[in-house]
């Protein structure tokens, strides 16, 4: 069976060559970076076109007109690189890539300096940046948490008006099932996903947790 490459991608998400060649060099900063920080596994930086750059890309046609996205607990760029690739270019587009720990911070500003990435990061905790003044169209994460400590991280994203467009694998209906134990209500949407069949992106709109605390 061939290998997903940049090729797909193009054709899949009608991106253009040059938006690929950013990606490469992302791509290429990951396996350089691999010695010095454990960002991504051997394996997974062989499946980066499919396996992430694909997965995290397909979230713009969820939210084709958004502009300013906030990634909490980026790491090595997923999904919040890859966004910021794609909205190159584009004027008022912005991805804030959060991320507390500082090697995987310096990672994430030299990923941005390298591919052109429509990026800042920001090395805080998305606690404090949240209740900030700043507003967002969207606010994505993947692999950074269960799904209720996400809600109760983005929740005042959320209510600023921004959706939420958050990667989970087969684990999804588990991790509705924890929210829902924990308390919250949530205005929510399983889509699915180009990268990963059993997987799914839940597109949430709205999130109430009567009679508690928003904080987990």
């Amino acid at each position: 069976m061939q290998k997903y490459g940049p090729n797909d991608l193009m054709e899949d998400l009608a991106v253009p060559r040059e938006t690929c060649e950013q990606l490469e060099r992302h791509r290429a900063l990951l396996q350089r970076w691999a010695a010095k920080i454990n960002l991504i596994g051997p394996r997974e930086l062989e499946a980066y076109w499919g396996r992430h750059a694909l997965d995290c890309g397909q979230l713009l046609r969820h939210a084709p007109d958004a502009l300013r996205w906030i990634d909490i607990g980026s790491g090595a760029g997923f999904p919040g690189v890859v966004i910021g690739c794609l909205l190159a270019g584009q004027e008022g587009a912005r991805v804030d890539l959060v991320e507390t720990n500082p090697k995987k911070a310096a990672f994430l500003r030299e990923a941005v300096r390298e591919t052109g990435a429509a990026c800042r990061v920001l090395n805080e905790s998305i606690d404090d940046v949240a209740g900030g003044a700043e507003t967002y169209d969207v606010v994505t994460a993947r692999a950074f948490a269960p799904l209720p400590r996400i809600i109760s991280s983005a929740k005042p994203i959320l209510d600023g008006g921004a959706i939420g467009l958050f990667l989970k694998g087969a684990e999804y209906r588990a991790e509705l099932a924890a929210a829902a134990d924990e308390g919250w209500t949530l205005t929510v949407e399983a889509l699915e996903s180009l990268s990963d069949p059993d997987g799914r992106i839940l597109r949430i709109e709205g999130a109430e947790r009567v009679g508690k605390d928003d904080k987990a």
